[in-house]
This record gives structure tokens, C-alpha cells and sequence, in this order.
């Protein structure tokens, strides 16, 4: 009998961060979690490497330029949200070029940058999570299991 395997999708973050200060959108016209703050994000298309899936992210979602090699992986997450399962890869970068700004107003409402250890109350649960254990120097971490 021939084992078949597991497949996961997977999604990128980026940890925008200016000493203590990070960068959260909030969302908006999205139909999930609208009003809740995250991180710029987005799934890995074919083809692609973690690290470029997720410069591309932050420049479609902040407007900011980043080389693949400013990224340093901060936290992985395994999660499981409305009965499947998706692998977070969460990577910080403190270089980079161009002023975030809210640049996908259709899914956004706002960009703010707030204090990593005082993060709002309707943050994304599991944004939320990752960043406290990126705080805590965690690497791995689930969520909704």
C-alpha cells in the first residue's frame, strides 16, 4: 500500500521592525478577521522561495522594497484554522528601502507601527502568538490544535 502524503500550504510573514516598534495593517473588506491587525502576508506561489515570496508580500501589501537576503527567519508555526492545516513562516527585516504605506486599500484600512511588547487587543490570534514567541526567542510554535 502506497503512503500518501500530506500536502500543506504555506504562508509567509513579515516582521517589519524599527527598534521596538513593528508594522501592522489592518484588515479590511476581506470577509476574514476584518478589523484585526496582522502582519504583511501572503501564501508562496509556485515556483518560489520562502524568502522571495515573502519580499514580494511586503512590497504588495506596504509598498516597501526588500532583498530576499534582509529576511531572517524569527518563527515557524504550524496552524489549523477552520479544519485544515497551513505551515506560518514568520521572517524579521529591519532594512529596507521605501516608507511603508497601506498599498492594497481594497484589503487594508490601516498601517500602524506599534510597540512589540504591546501589541492591540484585536491583533490576529496567531500573529499575536508568533510574535510573543519571537519575543521569547521560540522558533516553533502551533496554533488551533
Amino acid at each position: 500500500m502506497k503512503r500518501e502524503r500530506y500536502q500543506l500550504s504555506v504562508a509567509v510573514f513579515v516582521v517589519l521592525r524599527r527598534d521596538d516598534e513593528i508594522c501592522l495593517i489592518r484588515r479590511a473588506n476581506t470577509g476574514w478577521m476584518d478589523g484585526f491587525y496582522s502582519l504583511p502576508a501572503g501564501g508562496l506561489e509556485y515556483g518560489e522561495t520562502l524568502l522571495c515570496a515573502a519580499a514580494r508580500e511586503a512590497n504588495e501589501e506596504t509598498g516597501v522594497i526588500i532583498r530576499p537576503e534582509h529576511l531572517k527567519s524569527g518563527h515557524s508555526m504550524h496552524v489549523k484554522t477552520d479544519d485544515r492545516s497551513w505551515m506560518g513562516n514568520f521572517f524579521l527585516c529591519s532594512e529596507w528601502r521605501e516608507e511603508p504605506y497601506v498599498a492594497e486599500p481594497d484589503k487594508h484600512s490601516e498601517l500602524r507601527w506599534v510597540n512589540i511588547s504591546a501589541l492591540p487587543d484585536n491583533t490576529v490570534p496567531y500573529v499575536k502568538q508568533a510574535l510573543n514567541a519571537i519575543l521569547a526567542g521560540e522558533i516553533y510554535s502551533e496554533y488551533g490544535w
